[in-house]
């Protein structure tokens, strides 16, 4: 193999089994694109191949991937563990920041349906970032022309705003075009999965709904469970998706509806249990048998989407529900035994290409039975392949844990346009104080919040806090959802998040931090998102006058004034999970 250097970019791995082209297309306002073509005379099996450029590492603080969670540290170039991307895995780009948070450099691929290999790395020799992306890594079916973008975001500005820009570069393409997100999409959500699990009760739920909808959660998600009498949190009986714990599904979704709720139902896609009649009828039509759970469909066979299909499609038209959580999907992918060919009934060598003709079919044929069906995914496939399928992005699981809650949000908003994102199910023990199952609700709220507690053993002053909170989001959904968003301090798990309009700034503190206040909004709301307290902020310039209204988490009034807000630092004294609305008085 030979390198060999095209303009800035590197080319790693070149040989004559096929010719690499590299084109800068355009350079404008900081960003670069260069368009990357890999063809041959006639038909090539791949091998890996890399682009590879460098950057001065001149205030660089971390990396942000897009699932990297608490670890967005600088990695070093002896550190070989590179972030994967395709169709329903993470997505194609790479964020350098600063130290102010500002952008140094992001790159990003617009193939963001094959597998590609990604990473940004420090080289001590030179004090340099070295960033690549490798095409080709995984074991690739032959073909004839591959044509790729790679855009390169040097702008000083926000990370948060050139990984926003990326999403919409992304959406430009009529490969990625999403699909639009229903109101369903963007109401909070009762989960039964962290307190029932499989252990479903159709009378319970039936309560729970009705509790749950008082507060302000108008869809209902239906987990695993209710496809099956086994509970022991396995797959060996999907595939059939029979209501065998809920017999009389079509009226238990009536039911449901008539408390005022909407119902999705959880499926598992990929897996088919090898004590599934489906097991028997697909024999042979795998990825794999070998999967530590459950044989896993090949969606390279025209009848097995076709089935897959059929379920969804059944369930929406018979049982009446109104979406789906399709869970699994990064489970579609090539195993040491896929065979990447074209033959023996597959219409498809490429996994990645078929697994987006299912999701393409699945979606417009659902979409021609209801418009707003809803479509939930959680991480890690919420990439911007995934946008043309779901609407509902979640949060990855994390019981329990309110910093990742918040962390997963973020990194999954800076991407997904106007693609709903949820939280994780929020829970907590029982015997919590108040203000600490509060954090659970206050870290879910620049999402959309589900929620997954035992409403009906739930205290008056809980049910309370849960109802001011979420009202308080629906109240101003348009804001946190539609706002413009900006995390700060990647590195230190987004202490501090904004999302505003003209009209209303909107400010969660979740750690001791100062906040400056730089918006020339009318009015502030300020989420005191943590159990100090207290909230310090700090002016520029002169604000103003406002009224201070403060609360404690259940939404009672424990404080009310007026105040200046004027160059320097100012601490307002709030309870624990409590909130600071300031109004500008335009009177004085």
């Amino acid at each position: 193999m030979k390198d060999i250097i095209t303009n800035t970019l590197e080319i790693i791995g070149q040989t004559e089994a096929f010719q690499t082209e590299v084109t800068l297309d355009s350079q404008k306002e900081n960003i670069s694109i260069y368009t990357i073509r890999f063809f041959a005379n006639t038909t090539f099996k791949p091998h890996p191949i890399t682009i590879r450029f460098k950057t001065p590492a001149i205030n660089v603080k971390g990396m942000w991937k897009p699932t990297t969670d608490f670890a967005k540290r600088i990695m070093d170039d002896w550190e070989l563990d590179h972030m994967e991307s395709r169709i329903s895995v993470d997505a194609p780009v790479i964020s350098l920041f600063g130290h102010d948070d500002t952008n140094v450099i992001t790159f990003a691929c617009s193939d963001a349906i094959n597998t590609t290999q990604l990473n940004a790395l420090y080289r001590e020799e030179d004090n340099c970032i070295y960033s690549h992306i490798s095409f080709f890594t995984e074991r690739h079916h032959p073909i004839n022309d591959y044509t790729v973008q790679l855009r390169i975001d040097q702008n000083n500005w926000s990370f948060s705003k050139a990984l926003q820009h990326v999403s919409l570069w992304w959406s430009s393409y009529d490969t990625l075009a999403p699909i639009k997100t229903p109101d369903l999409a963007k109401v909070p959500v009762y989960s039964t999965w962290y307190q029932f699990h499989q252990e479903l009760d159709t009378q319970e739920l039936l309560r729970e709904s009705k509790i749950a909808l008082n507060l302000g959660y108008e869809l209902m998600i239906l987990d695993d469970g209710w496809q099956t009498k086994d509970s022991n949190r396995g797959y060996d009986y999907t595939g059939d998706w029979e209501p065998e714990r809920i017999p009389e599904m079509q009226d238990f979704v009536a039911s449901i509806h008539q408390t005022g709720m909407k119902i999705a139902l959880w499926y598992s896609v990929p897996f088919c249990g090898k004590k599934s009649k489906a097991y028997q009828r697909f024999k042979g039509k795998f990825l794999t048998e070998t999967h530590r759970w459950a044989p896993v469909f090949d969606p390279r066979y025209p009848e097995v989407r076709s089935y897959l299909v059929e379920l969804y499609t059944h369930a929406l038209q018979y049982w009446k529900i109104d979406g789906f959580k399709l869970d699994f999907i990064d489970e579609f992918k090539v195993y040491p035994d896929t065979v990447l060919t074209q033959e023996n009934g597959r219409d498809f060598s490429s996994v990645n290409l078929a697994v987006d003709k299912l999701m393409t079919d699945i979606i417009k044929t659902l979409q021609v039975i209801n418009p707003e069906v809803v479509i939930e995914f959680r991480q890690k496939y919420t990439g911007p392949a995934m946008r043309k399928y779901g609407n509902m992005f979640r949060a990855f699981d994390c019981p329990g844990d309110a910093t990742m809650n918040r962390v997963r949000i973020a990194d999954t908003k800076m991407l997904c346009g106007q693609t709903a994102v949820h939280s994780d199910m929020f829970t907590y023990h029982h015997e919590e104080p108040l203000e600490i199952k509060a954090l659970q609700i206050v870290n879910t709220l620049f999402g959309v919040p589900q929620l997954s507690i035992m409403l009906q053993h739930a205290t008056q002053d809980e049910l309370s806090m849960l109802s001011f909170y979420t009202q308080y989001w629906k109240t101003n959904a348009e804001v946190l959802l539609q706002g413009t968003f900006v995390p700060q301090k990647p590195l230190a798990n987004y202490p501090i998040i904004t999302s505003f309009t003209q009209e209303l700034t909107i400010i969660g503190v979740f750690d001791h931090y100062i906040i400056d206040i730089e918006t020339e909004s009318n009015k502030i709301d300020i989420i005191n998102a943590q159990i100090t307290e207290r909230i310090v902020i700090n002016c520029n310039q002169n604000h103003g006058a406002f009224h201070c209204v403060v609360y404690n988490c259940k939404g009672e009034i424990v404080q009310e004034q007026d105040m200046m807000l004027l160059i320097g630092v100012t601490q307002i004294k709030v309870p624990a999970c409590g909130l600071v609305r300031l109004e500008k008085n335009i009177n004085i």
